[in-house]
């Protein structure tokens, strides 16, 4: 076993219904945004209904406060709202949105002592084909992770499927940000990349049951580097500019397959 396989925490089913609340939560709030977004709503608006529905329920903002070496400040949000090029960690803001954007949308909370994290990207009124296009094979990537979850199997035989299905719609997948365990923290192990490279092995890790997982395939329709993209030193964008879109689901992994904890279900 890795280091990183050692370090899994593997959850009981009560610390995974409990995530399935906060999943829960998240996935109301991320329905409540996506029922909002149109031309001229502004993503510091969006921000607002997520931190009032995080309030009423007496959960708190993952995202808010954290901090980030190559930020001037701490996250101001409860919300990452990003934008067309911007692939993560947008800041909302008064920019109203227009017609054929695009914005991803990711929410975290904590509730009860356990963390959901989800994103779904959205578009703003009628959008381009490519983006649509990239959208779905974006949403469909995840999909596949998810299918293909079981106990015994190898993360970079599910990887290699995820990127195989981006790259073979002509997009590109984002190496540099990738998802990641959850459970009481927001960020724990394993790290979970949404491709393969055999160069990296000893990264790879074997699914078992009580794995709880946040698995967020992030896909570019030009090249697939990226960088920081704003004076804030948070908002991720494009090398080349071209659009991008992300989608995340936390799963936990059971004996006979895997169960979705951020679908409302």
């Amino acid at each position: 076993m890795n280091s990183a396989a050692s370090k899994i925490i593997l959850k009981s089913p009560r610390e995974i219904e409990l995530m399935r609340r906060a999943g829960g939560l998240v996935y109301e709030i991320l329905c409540e945004i996506d029922s909002h977004v149109r031309p001229g709503v502004t993503t510091a608006f969006l921000n607002e209904i997520a931190e009032g529905m995080i309030r009423d329920a007496g959960a708190a903002a993952l995202f808010k406060g954290v901090v980030n070496p190559q930020a001037k400040r701490p996250f101001p949000a409860s919300i990452c709202s990003s934008v067309n090029e911007e692939v993560v960690h947008g800041i909302p803001n008064e920019r109203p949105l227009l017609e054929g954007d695009i914005v991803s949308i990711d929410c975290g909370v904590r509730l009860d002592g356990y963390c959901g994290d989800a994103a779904r990207t959205c578009a703003v009124g009628s959008v381009s084909d490519r983006a649509r296009d990239l959208m779905a094979a974006t949403r469909t990537a995840l999909d596949i992770a998810i299918r293909e979850i079981r106990p015994g199997r190898r993360w970079s035989e599910i990887a290699s499927q995820m990127q195989k299905h981006v790259e073979g719609c002509g997009f590109g997948v984002v190496r540099e940000f990738v998802g990641h365990g959850i459970g009481r923290e927001m960020h724990e192990e394993p790290k979970i990349p949404n491709y393969h490279d055999r160069s990296e092995r000893g990264g790879d890790f074997e699914l078992a049951a009580g794995m709880t997982l946040a698995i967020e395939p992030m896909v570019t329709a030009g090249g697939a580097d990226v960088k920081y993209g704003d004076k804030e030193g948070w908002a991720v964008v494009t090398k080349d500019r071209s659009l991008a879109a992300h989608y995340e689901h936390d799963v936990a992994v059971t004996v006979s397959g895997v169960t979705v904890l951020s679908d409302g279900s």
